[in-house]
Formats: structure tokens, sequence, C-alpha cells
């Protein structure tokens, strides 16, 4: 009996974990999260958000199934003035933010904008409930910088966009449930090395050479070789042969290497065609969706400020997609 209770409790010691690391594990990541930090007029700090959340399985995602949530969202707590930027998207706040009701179809990408408030001095904790792969975070020229806490950012300089220069942060490799602070300074400037960002140009020097080499047949060279083991071969035959072996064996083994690096080239020829068709999928995407908010705009289906801010929000995230296509025609 003592025996047939242990056998038991042990298998449900295994039985835990294994289904709560199954539960633990979603098909859904974050491909690319857009912040862009600004002062509101009233004082506050505007958060302006859009993030692109990729369904990496060949299944429809209807959420985890413990409710209606299909995706969840996060919001830093004592935000205020949610204001949620689709309204073809079904989504419903909740305590801890928000939530959608649409599934995600297999293998596609939706895109969620909505902005918030924080109030003014007050640090900003961060917290997603997906791994995020990239966040990059904005703020206009002359509305002040950002710190980081528990993470690490690359501040990315200066770019322009829509004739408004912007600094750029970059935070990569989130993952679900990390938690970081960002702290918001509309009246600290980034200084000139910041606004310039990490990369530094490189110029070319000349240096004067004082020294010649020693002659090919150094008189130390020749005593060190009268007194090897060698010194009854001929030198220069010596060295014909060892480099006859070496250059043999380069060849065998570079034979091998271009053939595995054809492989591979093959392989990431094919890798980058597919990138680069998804980009110019998601670009033509992003313009049908800013002629469509522009017709519902003229025909008097959404008021200015909304039509102002996913306008805006729309072409931050189509910046971002032309900046990767570049990749591929430079």
């Amino acid at each position: 009996m003592i025996k047939k209770i242990t056998v038991f409790l042990l298998g449900l010691l295994l039985f835990i974990p294994i289904n709560g690391m199954a539960a633990a594990e979603s098909p859904i990541t974050v491909d690319m999260h857009y912040l862009v930090v600004s002062p509101a007029e009233d004082g506050s700090t505007n958060m302006m958000n859009m993030v692109n959340f990729s369904n990496t399985s060949a299944e429809e995602f209807n959420g985890d199934g413990t409710g209606e949530a299909v995706l969840n969202v996060t919001i830093p707590t004592g935000a205020t003035g949610f204001s949620f930027l689709d309204n073809k998207v079904a989504q419903k706040q909740v305590d801890t933010g928000f939530i959608t009701t649409d599934p995600v179809p297999a293998n596609q990408t939706v895109v969620l904008p909505y902005s918030y408030k924080m109030t003014k001095g007050e640090e900003i904790n961060l917290s997603f409930d997906y791994p995020v792969q990239m966040m990059q975070i904005l703020v206009p020229e002359g509305m002040g910088s950002i710190e980081f806490k528990n993470v690490t950012a690359t501040n990315q300089g200066l770019f322009k966009m829509d004739d408004q220069n912007y600094q750029g942060y970059s935070v990569e490799g989130i993952e679900a449930k990390q938690s970081f602070t960002m702290i918001y300074d509309k009246d600290k400037q980034p200084s000139a090395s910041e606004a310039q960002g990490s990369e530094q140009g490189t110029g070319a020097t000349s240096t004067n050479v004082t020294k010649t080499a020693p002659s090919f047949h150094n008189p130390g060279h020749l005593r060190m070789w009268a007194q090897s083991p060698l010194k009854t071969f001929d030198p220069h035959v010596f060295l014909i042969v060892m480099a006859a072996i070496i250059i043999a064996a380069l060849s065998y083994f570079g034979y091998f290497r271009m053939k595995a690096r054809a492989e591979e080239k093959r392989l990431g020829a094919d890798k980058e065609e597919s990138a680069f068709k998804n980009l110019m999928a998601k670009q033509k995407a992003i313009m049908d969706k800013i002629l469509e908010l522009e017709e519902n705009f003229g025909d008097g289906n959404m008021s200015e400020e909304d039509y102002q801010a996913k306008l805006a929000a729309y072409k931050q995230h189509l910046v971002q997609v032309k900046m990767n296509l570049r990749q591929f025609v430079e």
C-alpha cells in the first residue's frame, strides 16, 4: 500500500511541472513594439504604442482556453486616458490593461495601436505578457530623454521621420513577464554624444616607418638553421615541400568548406527571399490601412484626433518596414 502511494505522489510531482511548462508556452510573440514618448499639454506623459503580435504556429490562435481573451496586453500601473486606436479589432478593458477577442490567424501578424498617459516625473514600470524581439522607443527631438533600469538599452541617436527628428532607443530580447523601468524627463535633453548614437566615424591615419625590415637571409636565421636538426636539408627545398603540404591540406579543407557554404548560401537566399516578401507584404498592408484610414476620415466616420493618432502610428510602422527593406537593396 505504501509503495502504491509513493508511486502516485511521484507521478503527481512529475505531472505538475510538465503541465505547467505546457501552459506557459504560447505561439504568440511580439516581433516589434513601437513606443513614442512625448509630453502632454496637461503636464503628463503621452505613451503611444504600436505592437506587432505574431502567431508563429500553423493553427489559428484563440487564447489559452481559460476565458474570452485571445491576446492580453498589460499597461503600466497608474496609466490614465487609455485609448484604443483601431475600431476594427474587438477589445475590452480589464484591470491590468485590455484584451482582444478576435482570433489570430495562423502564421499571421496582428497590429494593435493604443495609447495612454502617465503622471509626470513618475517611473514607468513596463512588463509584457509575451516575449518581445525588439522594442523601439522614440522621443521627438527637444522633448526630453529616457533612462532605463533593469534592462540593456541601445541609444540609436537622432533620425528623421516625416520632417520630425526623433531620439531613438532600442531594447532587444525582452522575455515574457520580464519587467524594467523607464524614466522620462522632458526637461533633460540628450548630450551631443547620445544624440549621435553609438556609431563612430573612422578615419585613415598615416604612420612613418623609421626602421627597415631585415634582409631575407638574416644572419641570425642562418645560424639557427645551422644549429637545428634540419641542417642536412636544403632550406629552400624544405620550405617548398612544407608549402606544398600546407597548400594541399588547405585545398582539401577549402573544397568541403565551399560545398558547405554553397549549401548555406542557398538556404540563406531562400530565407532572405522569404523575409523580403514578408516585408513587402507588410508594407502593402500598411499602405492599405492608411488609404482606408483616409477614406474613413473623409467620410466623417472618425474624429480629427483619432485620425491624426492612427496616421502617425501607421507612418512610424511604415518607416521601420522601409528601413528594413533598405537592407535588401543597398
